[in-house]
C-alpha cells in the first residue's frame, strides 16, 4: 500500500535520478565539445563503443563456454551478437551515417558484414594461434584478439563502410 513516506521516497529518487542524468549529459556534452575541437571525438566514440562491443563479445563467449560449447562455437555465437551490436552503434553513434533508402541501408550492412567476416577470419586465426601454438588460456587469447580486431575494424569502418558521400 502506498503511503506518504513511500511516495516521498519515490519522488526524491526520481528527482535525484533526473539530476544525475542531467549531470551525465553535461559531462558527455563537455567531453564531446573538447574532443571535437581536437578532432578526435569519432576515435573516442569508436573506442568506447568498441569496448562495449568487446564486452558483448567476451561476455557471450564466456557464457557459451561455461555452458560447455566448444570455443569455436562460442566464438561464432559471440561474434554474431557483437557485430549486430557494433553495426547499430557505429551507424548511429560513431559515424552518424544516414541512409536514405532501404537498399542503401542493406548495402551499408553488407559492406559492414563483409568487413566483419574478414575480421572473423583474423579472429579465428589469432585465437587458433594463441590457444594452439602459444598455449594461452582461451579468455586471455580472446581479449588479445579483440584488441587487434577492434583496431582493424575501425580502419574498415572509417574508410570503406561509413564514409560520407563526396
Amino acid at each position: 500500500m502506498l503511503n506518504l513516506g513511500t511516495i516521498t521516497s519515490i519522488y526524491f529518487f526520481w528527482v535525484e535520478e533526473r539530476n544525475l542524468s542531467s549531470l551525465g549529459r553535461k559531462i558527455i556534452n563537455n567531453l564531446s565539445l573538447t574532443l571535437n575541437k581536437k578532432k578526435i571525438w569519432s576515435i573516442f566514440s569508436y573506442v568506447f563503443w568498441g569496448m562495449m562491443s568487446t564486452f558483448v563479445n567476451v561476455i557471450t563467449f564466456t557464457i557459451a563456454t561455461h555452458i560447455e560449447f566448444s570455443w569455436i562455437i562460442a566464438n561464432l555465437f559471440s561474434w554474431i551478437l557483437s557485430i549486430l551490436f557494433a553495426f547499430v552503434t557505429n551507424k548511429i553513434f560513431v559515424f552518424h551515417s544516414h541512409t536514405t533508402s532501404f537498399p542503401a541501408l542493406l548495402w551499408e550492412f553488407n559492406k559492414f558484414l563483409i568487413a566483419r567476416v574478414l575480421s572473423l577470419v583474423l579472429d579465428y586465426s589469432l585465437m587458433g594461434f594463441l590457444i594452439g601454438v602459444v598455449l594461452c588460456k582461451d579468455i586471455l587469447a580472446k581479449i588479445i584478439t579483440q584488441i587487434v580486431v577492434v583496431s582493424v575494424n575501425y580502419v574498415f569502418s572509417r574508410i570503406f563502410i561509413f564514409k560520407k558521400p563526396i
